[in-house]
């Protein structure tokens, strides 16, 4: 399992307290398949750049998908580029991929043939590694489900050590609270536009 995979596990589990948006996780899970790709020595960060360095080994799909579209001419891609490119309905994929591979079902939440459906982990070796990771609070894990509220706060990145895994949370952050600007604004704009039609 790759990070992005276990991050969104984790944002499926019914106990958390905070509902994860889908574009928040998207870029999250963004931000984990690069920190994954620099883990595997796939891609360095020279400053707020994506450089490919090596050939990629990695035997993940959505991760060999993800190392396929690495701009690979200079001056390269800035890092939050990719993620808001890379990020585009990437939790529905990632969904698609888990339920596929038998890690996810669909449940509906009443007993009746037309109640809505939920999505939720099954329990598997590859949920419990996850929930292991979680539990033992692994760095980069934790600093991006912290990025995204999934432990209830938005905390400095926990024991990171590596300066482009920083790198990389840190334009996770801003890419998140850009985000929520934008929907922000969009609310202020739609409740003023209501405002203006139902009159004095």
């Amino acid at each position: 399992m790759t990070t992005a995979k276990d991050l969104f596990i984790i944002s499926m589990d019914p106990s958390s307290q905070h509902a994860v948006g889908q574009g928040d996780l998207s870029l999250a899970l963004a931000g984990a398949e690069l920190v994954d790709l620099i883990g595997a020595g796939t891609v360095a960060v020279d400053g707020d750049r994506i450089v490919p360095s090596g050939p990629s080994t990695l035997d993940d799909r959505l991760m060999v998908e993800a190392a396929a579209g690495l701009t690979r001419q200079a001056p390269y891609e800035r890092i939050e580029d990719w993620l808001w490119r890379r990020g585009r309905d990437l939790s529905a994929a990632y969904q698609a991929a888990l339920e596929e591979d038998g890690e996810l079902t669909r449940k509906r939440s009443s007993r009746l043939p037309f109640g809505s459906e939920r999505v939720e982990a099954v329990d598997t070796p590859a949920r419990r590694r996850a929930a292991d990771r979680w539990k033992d609070k692994e760095p980069v894990l934790a600093a991006l489900a912290s990025v995204v509220g999934l432990d209830g706060e938005r905390s400095d990145e926990p024991g990171l050590d590596d300066e482009a895994v920083i790198t990389v949370v840190a334009i996770v952050h801003d890419a998140v609270m850009e985000l929520e600007a934008v929907r922000q604004r969009r609310s202020i704009e739609n409740a003023a536009f209501a405002n203006l039609w139902r009159g004095p």
